[in-house]
């Protein structure tokens, strides 16, 4: 008798396997923002260009200079501008400033002062007088003061004064005879020049075309003293 045939063997259903995970490197630094490094990278650029603009604007105020006169030593008011007065400065250029041309200085000379001039300021037009100070219808007389001739530093351009005749050398009154009061002549002053080594002075006066001629008699034989007449008249 014929055994029953064996049945024939199922296969086992296959399990399929997943694919592989790549491998994640592990780190503790955070990472790096590209964007943040290009907002960097823009702000040099843009300090590097501020930077640039500075540095060219500095360069062209720099260079942006003009040649003015300045005061070389200090000038009394009313005092006529020497060259000596007068020297040549170098100033940014500033609309605010109106000093006087360094290309004008030879015209200066001669000017008169309106103020007193202080050595290294710059010379403005505002600071002089226009002409001599003098009227059309005056004359100018130098008188030669030493020291108790006049009051000491107080004359200045401008001050009325009394050029009073003094006494000649030797001469005597008789003390019989009522004292007469001094001859006067009246004058402006114009200018006062520095003192020399002794102290002595030369004031410019301004006075009447009739007392012009007597005046510079008197003064050249040194009979002249100066009284300043009040400065509220």
């Amino acid at each position: 008798m014929e055994s029953p045939a064996a049945a024939p063997a199922v296969p086992r259903p296959t399990t399929p396997t997943s694919p592989s995970r790549p491998e994640i490197p592990i780190t503790t630094t955070a990472p790096v923002k590209r964007e943040r490094r290009w907002s960097v990278a823009a702000l040099c650029i843009v300090l590097a260009a501020v930077a640039g603009l500075a540095a060219a604007a500095a360069v062209t105020s720099a260079g942006d200079r003009t040649k003015v006169i300045a005061i070389a030593r200090d000038v009394p008011a009313g005092q006529a501008l020497t060259a000596a007065d007068l020297t040549v400065a170098e100033v940014s250029a500033d609309a605010r400033l109106t000093p006087v041309p360094a290309a004008d200085r030879s015209a200066m000379v001669g000017k008169r002062t309106a103020v007193d001039l202080r050595q290294g300021g710059l010379l403005t037009s505002s600071q002089l007088v226009a002409g001599t100070g003098l009227g059309d219808d005056k004359q100018q007389v130098g008188v030669q003061v030493k020291r108790g001739q006049a009051p000491a530093g107080t004359l200045s351009a401008g001050d009325k004064v009394l050029a009073v005749t003094t006494p000649a050398q030797g001469e005597q009154t008789d003390p019989n005879e009522a004292e007469a009061p001094p001859s006067t002549i009246k004058g402006v002053v114009v200018s006062v020049s520095r003192p020399d080594a002794s102290g002595t002075v030369v004031v410019n006066l301004a006075v009447a075309p009739t007392d012009g001629p007597l005046l510079a008699t008197r003064a050249s034989i040194g009979r002249i003293a100066l009284v300043r007449e009040p400065r509220s008249n």
